[in-house]
């Protein structure tokens, strides 16, 4: 089971904060730390600017260049993975140096050139899914598999910022493992923890992404698809648990049972304990 906290725009362009986001991945438990790298002019057609000016504010969300190696670092000091979103082609060499793999927005999902850059660096990759149908996520898959793609990851997402959890649609998780035959998860936006257990224990999730902020002043938190640490802690714990509980399927007596086994009613005349141990009781 991989998790992985996206921090999004909630660093606020500090780098204390954006390192605070590292530390608290690796306290609540995830296996990777995701950021992302966009220029807000190369991220939006002149149209929209000219249509709506205030979407250059944008800026003050980018990640800072500068902020990668410090960020690549502190990762490894953690034992976590770090991964970020390329935004524009040149990014994915930008990275290149400092990510484990590489992920894939589901708004890039049609960008050829860009699934095919990230491929071309022969990290494992990871694709968002949201708003596609099955015949665009069919030629994206295809693009990493004719060019050598060989860890390939799937992620099945609805791109509303919350998802109402009545369009979560997790069985889609269980369509996109058996068309593609990869690994497959969700990329959470519910902030929902039944909705994360569902997708694991009933879908076979093997990826779960999440957004998080630290304490609820992140830029995207009031927009209610962020966990905070805490929280989506008590969820990650209880999803390797339950995994853990599983076990092995065979029938037989556990460790923690061992104990009682001499305790339980002879059936020679139905009493308690065996008669093998009887002998052996003290009176205290």
């Amino acid at each position: 089971m991989f998790f992985i906290s996206e921090v999004s725009s909630n660093h606020s362009q500090n780098i204390d904060r954006a390192l605070e986001f590292i530390e608290q991945s690796a306290a609540v438990g995830c296996d990777a730390v995701k950021f992302q790298l966009f220029k807000t002019e190369m991220l939006f057609s002149k149209e929209v600017f000219e249509s709506n000016p205030e979407t250059i504010k944008r800026k003050q969300w980018e990640l800072p260049v500068e902020f990668l190696p410090v960020l690549s670092e502190r990762c490894k000091e953690k034992e976590i993975q770090f991964s970020c979103t390329p935004f524009y082609i040149d990014a994915v060499d930008e990275l290149d140096e400092y990510v484990d793999f590489y992920k894939i927005a589901s708004y890039e999902l049609l960008w050829d050139d860009l699934i095919l850059a990230c491929v071309k660096t022969g990290k494992p990759l990871i694709l968002s899914t949201g708003m596609a149908t099955i015949d665009e996520i069919r030629h994206a898959v295809e693009i990493t598999k004719s060019n050598g793609c060989q860890n390939l990851t799937l992620l099945h997402c609805t791109s509303a910022y919350p998802t109402p959890y009545k369009e979560a649609n997790l069985s889609a998780i269980g369509t996109l493992k058996k068309e593609f035959n990869c690994k497959v998860g969700w990329s959470d936006h519910t902030v929902d923890p039944g909705v994360i257990n569902r997708a694991v224990n009933r879908w076979g999730a093997e990826v779960v992404e999440f957004h998080m902020d630290l304490e609820g002043a992140g830029e995207e938190f009031e927009s209610g698809h962020c966990w905070l640490p805490k929280h989506i802690g008590n969820v990650i714990e209880q999803v390797r648990h339950g995994l853990i509980a599983d076990g092995d399927g065979i029938k037989e007596p556990a460790a923690s049972e061992l104990p009682d086994r001499s305790w339980r009613t002879d059936p020679s005349d139905g009493l308690r304990p065996m008669k093998s141990i009887r002998g052996t009781l003290k009176n205290t």
